[in-house]
């Protein structure tokens, strides 16, 4: 759950990486950093928190050049510590490299196991190092070739990119889990997770990069190599459902537009007999304005979602109920009271937060309260670079629907069926990750029963 970005060929590099950060903020709040190239030297600056935390117009000054990658973090493998902040910069007998990854290696222990055996020194818990380690040994003159050759020995998901002198590096996994664009901007190259960040930097999108595929962008110009082996296509369904900002294009789709689809479906599969339908803010959005459409009934706000929490806040010694939902969303009594409402949302997760809004709408007068979610119930844990919960916590693979209508407290509870989700979205099964959903995994775990964070379960704190 990362976002990366790359620049190649602009005079302020660093400030273009900088601000799409801030359109890929979503995609990570735990840290962010950016490593520029300068001539052929490396500057890294990161730090935890937010991109508006970690930089400011100094920090930005003392990162000059025309290249420069960028990385914002929300951990799923690694621990949250100042040494996992990415971009990482490294420095081996070709010179100094630069990485970000945005994925999951789900055979990163394995690999990381026999490295250590074998004499590497690890400095951070992330799994990105792992490819740093297995590039280093390596005896290939170029580094281009030392990256293709450890990435072929990884499994799992990776979009990343990489600076070294005179070059940008850009790759996706031969599944394609994860978005990766490429974009131009001033005669300059741009590579970003979302083109979100196009959109910021005035930038015109050009293409993805293509699943399996690395590109480098230098003074000639952009090329491509396929030099992974053919896999089949796994794109995560989950980024149109939820985690992609609705503005992007994701995977050649609008976000927004998908999203919208969804819920028109969901109404067709899971009517409600209601007087308004209302979201649950940001992400059940667009959802909600499908099933409204198709169900011809009037779309309204019902909750207001404050956007300004930072990474702390400080709680009431007074116990308030529901209080840290109530920080995040502020239901509106006039839409509320005394009507029939559908609550639509992406999905439940643990149920616990989705049991506190019905509260909330209850609280705020609604009459009933029939929830609909735009995706099918979330019975596994995501390997592949989304941060879900272990099995054991998602409430979706221990209980039936009915069991979940009444832990939420709501009138009715509806989800969409995978075959309308994968019509909705145009996709047909085998050629999208849908694990989260159905346990068809697309690369097998080498340790099935590890989480997301159980990685490196020696170095974890």
């Amino acid at each position: 759950m990362c976002g990366v970005v790359g620049i190649f060929g602009h005079p302020e590099a660093a400030t273009l990486a900088y601000l799409s950060l801030y359109a890929l903020q979503h995609r990570g709040q735990e840290s962010a950093g950016i490593v520029a190239l300068n001539g052929d030297e490396l500057t890294r600056r990161a730090g935890m928190g937010l991109a508006s935390e970690v930089f400011s117009r100094d920090v930005l000054t003392a990162l000059p050049g025309q290249a420069a990658i960028g990385h914002v973090r929300y951990s799923t493998a690694g621990d949250s510590r100042r040494s996992n902040a990415q971009p990482f910069l490294f420095r081996h007998h070709r010179g100094p490299i630069a990485i970000a990854h945005n994925g999951n290696l789900v055979n990163a222990a394995v690999l990381r196991e026999s490295l250590e055996d074998e004499g590497s020194i690890f400095q951070t818990t992330s799994d990105t190092e792992v490819v740093l380690h297995l590039a280093a040994r390596l005896r290939v003159p170029d580094i281009m070739d030392a990256l293709a050759s450890s990435l072929r020995q990884v499994r799992g998901a990776y979009s990343l990119v990489a600076l070294v002198p005179r070059r940008l590096i850009a790759v996706r996994d031969p599944w394609g889990f994860r978005p990766l664009s490429i974009g131009r901007v001033e005669g300059a190259w741009v590579v970003a997770s979302e083109t979100c960040a196009f959109d910021l930097l005035g930038a015109e999108y050009v293409r993805d990069v293509e699943r399996g595929e690395l590109v480098v962008a230098d003074v000639g110009g952009l090329h491509s190599f396929k030099p992974f082996a053919t896999e089949r296509a796994a794109p995560c369904l989950f980024e149109h459902v939820y985690f992609a900002r609705p503005d992007s294009q994701v995977f050649g789709e609008s976000v927004q537009a998908v999203r919208k689809r969804l819920g028109e479906r969901l109404w067709q599969e899971q009517p409600a007999q209601v007087e308004v339908v209302t979201p649950v803010p940001d992400s059940g959005v667009y959802a909600a304005m499908g099933y409204a459409r198709a169900a011809g009934l009037p779309f309204e706000m019902g909750f207001v979602r404050n956007h300004y929490i930072g990474r702390t806040f400080i709680e009431p010694t007074q116990q308030i109920r529901n209080f840290g939902v109530r920080i995040k969303l502020n239901p509106v009594r006039e839409i509320l009271e005394g009507r029939r409402i559908a609550l639509i949302d992406d999905s439940i997760v643990r149920g616990t937060t989705s049991r506190k809004i019905v509260q909330l709408c209850r609280d705020a007068g609604a009459r009933e309260v029939r929830v609909r979610i735009s995706s099918p119930p979330t019975i596994g844990p995501c390997h592949y670079g989304i941060d879900t919960p272990v099995r054991e916590e998602l409430i979706g693979a221990r209980h039936s629907v009915e069991e979940i209508r009444g832990f939420l407290g709501a009138d009715s509870l509806g989800y969409l069926s995978l075959e309308g989700l994968l019509q909705a979205a145009g996709r047909v099964p085998g050629e999208v990750c849908t694990a989260c959903w159905d346990d068809d995994l697309p690369v097998e775990l080498p340790r099935a029963d590890r989480g997301q964070l159980g990685l490196f379960d020696k170095t974890v704190r």
